[in-house]
């Protein structure tokens, strides 16, 4: 090294120092040398070029040294937590696997959108070989989500193709962590089985990309328990549960004392907090989802059951679910523990403000009689059932986008994990991949023949385990009965396999035949509808209308000035559809804003205050349109004002 420090005064006669009064960088302290090479403008190009100069400094940024252990947090602060405080590693090593991590993941991302741009992009079809490239990198999964995390912090207007892909991947990567999770609970005792932990898991498998953990929602139910002692020291300032430190467990058995539980739960949770029931939307899937219900202050009966029910258990008292039809209800028994008589209960309803019930006043709550069977206590397995089967039932009746598909499709993981031979939601998940296309790509097609002509009983062989056939494998073997649906499903999955070895190629859509010379518009532009007042931005078009007849009629298209004889258009709408509207009914919007889309990463690659960028797959497909799209963009937003040209004029005058 070249740099030096010299002892202050002691210089020769011409004022430079001796050599042998000269100290050399390397002869300062290690932990000094330690702290210079931490600086943060030093990047780990500069700490390689540092520990190339001399052994000495080499040995000062060994891998397991404090150097590379500050680069490797500098760099990835976020992976910090998998780490214990002051961990001896190879920070070295890490930081090299981490960065061979970023470079597969930023590749496998990029090649998706080449690969499923043409087809439904539902989050299974595209992670199907890519996370098989992921898996098959043999690295730690915190890695691969932290790069994804990267991806998606990453500048909020750029990479949106980049981000859209990366984000399905990070939802089928922490889905899949979920469901083991759900797996090892699922295989504790019954008694060890908590009905918070299952609920929270269940909205975790749904909410994958939200940050709900069972320690943050057990931390909001302690305060909640706070609350409630404080009130409960009101009624009664020596009650044995106000002594309970969080995380006790301590049963109250005198019936006075958890009566005065019950009621300083109630005032606190419905009348201090204001939790309710959502009678108003009822089927909302937030209902059904923990963090929602404590962020929302309101659920429908089983949810505010579990949060009831936890609760109570906090502060010793012991209540039962109870699988009531149609309103989940929570029972407290007034006899010694043991009694099976639904007349030794009180039903609390927990949706009703938590209102104390006797048994047949019950019914009154669904309107029918029920027999004594519908009074029993269940174990937690059977609540995460009734829990998933809400959100099935929500996504059995959604609208058809991929919104109410995405919650049919994790409900019915859901569901299948927890009972996995139920033929009727075997059956209904084998349709829906197929109807949503998510298929075997490397089936062999005699294997699947032979499936089909001997009912089934064949082994498919497969190089990765198709989701579709595994199902309808597992429904014959169950049912021989299905085969007739089961042949079906399979005939048309090889059909699809044949057609995909014969992939049509997609129309190439130029704005210089005669038969475009009408269409004004391009994608990318931000437009406003003139009569539904929504902004949208256009991700395709056709010189004509292209819909069936039933449609045009069902749509009034007829009743246009110029019909379906104009340019239509494919519309990202900022409410999250996708619309075929009438080159007439729409207009370039006159302030242009972002669309809140979450489709949008699939068409366009970045945000430019006045328009989307289209991506490479979309201009493939319109290669003329992004030329067309800058141009109206300059005429209508980037045109000078009068006041701007006189100006210029002037200036031009004075020169």
């Amino acid at each position: 090294m070249a740099t030096s420090v010299a002892v202050e005064g002691q210089r020769s006669v011409n004022g430079t120092v001796s050599d042998q009064q000269t100290k050399k960088l390397t002869d300062l302290p290690t932990e000094l040398l330690e702290l210079i090479l931490c600086f943060p403008v030093l990047k780990h190009v500069d700490i390689c070029n540092v520990s190339c100069c001399c052994k000495r400094l080499h040995d000062v940024c060994h891998g397991r040294g404090k150097v590379w252990g500050h680069q490797y947090k500098l760099r990835w602060p976020r992976l910090q937590r998998f780490y214990r405080q002051n961990e001896c590693c190879d920070w070295l090593r890490e930081y090299k696997t981490r960065h061979r991590v970023g470079i597969q993941i930023q590749r496998t991302v990029e090649s998706i959108s080449k690969r499923f741009f043409t087809e439904v992009p539902c989050v299974g079809q595209v992670l199907g070989d890519s996370f098989a490239e992921i898996e098959a990198l043999g690295m730690p999964e915190h890695f691969c989500e932290d790069e994804l995390l990267f991806i998606l912090n990453f500048d909020k207007r750029k990479s949106l193709t980049l981000k859209y892909y990366a984000k399905k991947i990070l939802y089928f990567l922490r889905q899949q962590n979920i469901l083991r999770s759900l797996k090892s609970f699922l295989e504790q005792p019954a008694e060890q089985q908590s009905a918070l932990e299952g609920a929270v898991l269940v909205d975790q498998y749904c909410n994958p990309l939200a940050e709900v953990t069972l320690v943050g929602i057990s931390a909001q139910l302690d305060d909640i328990a706070e609350k409630v002692k404080k009130m409960l020291r009101i009624k009664n300032a020596s009650h044995p549960s106000l002594r309970l430190a969080q995380g006790d467990t301590f049963a109250v058995e005198d019936l006075e004392l958890q009566r005065q539980v019950l009621w300083a739960l109630n005032s606190v949770l419905y009348e201090q907090l204001q939790y309710k029931g959502n009678e108003f939307d009822y089927y909302n899937p937030l209902n059904s989802y923990i963090h929602q219900v404590l962020l929302r202050c309101t659920g429908i009966p089983i949810s505010l059951s579990v949060l009831y029910m936890t609760l109570a258990r906090k502060l010793g008292v012991q209540l039962e679910p109870v699988n009531f039809p149609n309103h989940f209800l929570l029972r407290w028994c007034q006899k010694p523990r043991g009694s099976e008589d639904i007349y030794d209960f009180i039903y609390i309803d927990a949706f009703g403000k938590g209102k104390q019930l006797r048994a047949k006043e019950c019914e009154y709550l669904i309107g029918h009689q029920v027999t004594a069977d519908y009074y029993s206590a269940i174990n937690t397995t059977e609540v995460l059932l009734r829990m998933v089967g809400n959100l099935l039932n929500i996504g059995k009746k959604g609208e058809g986008n991929e919104k109410s598909y995405q919650l049919l499709r994790d409900s019915l993981d859901l569901y299948l994990t927890i009972n996995p031979d139920n033929v009727q939601y075997l059956l209904l998940q084998a349709r829906l991949y197929f109807h949503l296309g998510i298929w075997p790509e490397k089936v062999r097609t005699h294997k699947l023949l032979s499936f089909i002509s001997i009912g089934g009983r064949a082994r498919v062989d497969v190089c990765r385990l198709p989701q579709v056939l595994d199902i309808l494998q597992h429904i014959q073997a169950l049912d021989p009965s299905q085969h007739g649906a089961v042949g079906y499903l399979v005939q048309h999955t090889l059909e699809h396999i044949q057609h995909k070895k014969h992939p049509v190629t997609p129309e190439v859509k130029r704005r210089g035949p005669s038969e475009h010379v009408e269409v004004q518009y391009s994608v990318g532009l931000i437009m406003k509808h003139k009569r539904s007042g929504y902004n949208c931005v256009i991700y395709g078009w056709d010189s004509k209308c292209t819909m069936s007849q039933e449609w045009i009629t069902t749509m009034r298209v007829n009743q246009l000035s110029k019909g379906a004889n104009q340019a239509f258009y494919n519309v990202l709408v900022q409410d999250g559809t996708c619309r075929y509207t009438a080159q007439e009914n729409l207009e370039p919007h006159s302030d242009p804003l972002e669309i809140g889309h979450q489709e949008v990463g699939r068409y366009f690659s970045e945000f430019a205050d006045t328009h989307y960028v289209a991506n490479e797959e979309l201009q493939t497909r319109y290669p003329e349109d992004m030329d067309k799209t800058l141009s109206t963009v300059q005429e209508r937003y980037h045109r000078p004002t009068a006041g701007s040209a006189d100006q210029e004029q002037s200036k031009h005058q004075a020169m």
